[in-house]
């Protein structure tokens, strides 16, 4: 019989998650930082329209 040794510890797991958990968030973060950095274009001026009284009906 031919005995294999498990070098593997449970440490290993905790610390590769923690170590992608962290990579991801950096990139997320990164991702919304260069977002704001961009200029989307906005209206100059508020856009607002008359509606005349007469087109209004009271429901009883």
């Amino acid at each position: 019989m031919q005995f294999t040794k498990n070098t593997s510890s449970g440490k290993t797991n905790i610390i590769a998650i923690i170590i992608k958990s962290l990579i991801g968030l950096v990139v997320i973060l990164a991702l919304v930082f260069f977002i704001n950095k961009v200029d989307f274009p906005a209206p100059k001026k508020e856009i607002e329209k008359i509606i005349p009284n007469e087109n209004f009906k009271i429901v009883k």
